[in-house]
């Protein structure tokens, strides 16, 4: 019984040590703390998407709070990016063949910068969409629902790692 103890034990402590730390933990992110969050371009005709993204993105990393939003000049990370493309197309239809949903496509490239060697830690060109009811909603709300989705993206993208 205490060979069986000891080889117990044994394996518990071998698999512990072989796991490794898993931590959602900003030391993860190599010492950034802070993050810059500049207007991204906009490189399509569509007015205020990319201040829109902009603004959900500070609000979201705000809220994460791993990693804290600063000015450029005092950060120790900035979030660029730009938006390239955007595009609505009819999505569903009805028994009549009207438009009954559409949907709004949106695309970014994205990149995540260490402020002080300017290091590329990730880039990375991400797209989303949202849907909205032509009869009940608006562009925006499909809009909206595409920089939601994205902005969940780059978030997760940035201090989860994966």
């Amino acid at each position: 019984m205490r060979i069986f103890a000891r080889i117990m034990i044994s394996a518990v402590f071998f698999l512990g040590i072989s796991c490794g730390v898993y931590t959602f933990s900003p030391s993860a992110l190599g010492g950034i703390k802070s993050i810059a969050i500049p207007l991204f371009e906009n490189q399509t005709l569509e007015s205020g998407v990319a201040e829109k993204l902009t603004d959900a993105l500070a609000e979201e990393f705000v809220a994460d709070n791993t990693l804290r939003v600063v000015p450029e000049g005092r950060s120790d990370s900035i979030l660029r990016g730009s938006v390239v493309s955007y595009g609505r197309d009819a999505y569903t239809y009805d028994e009549s063949e009207a438009v009954s949903e559409y949907i709004v496509r949106i695309e970014v490239d994205v990149q995540f910068v260490e402020s002080k060697s300017d290091k590329i830690i990730w880039e990375e060109r991400l797209s989303n969409w949202g849907t909205y009811e032509s009869a009940s909603e608006t562009e925006e709300t499909g809009q909206d629902n595409a920089i939601i989705k994205l902005v969940e993206d780059i978030l997760n993208r940035t201090v989860k790692g994966w």
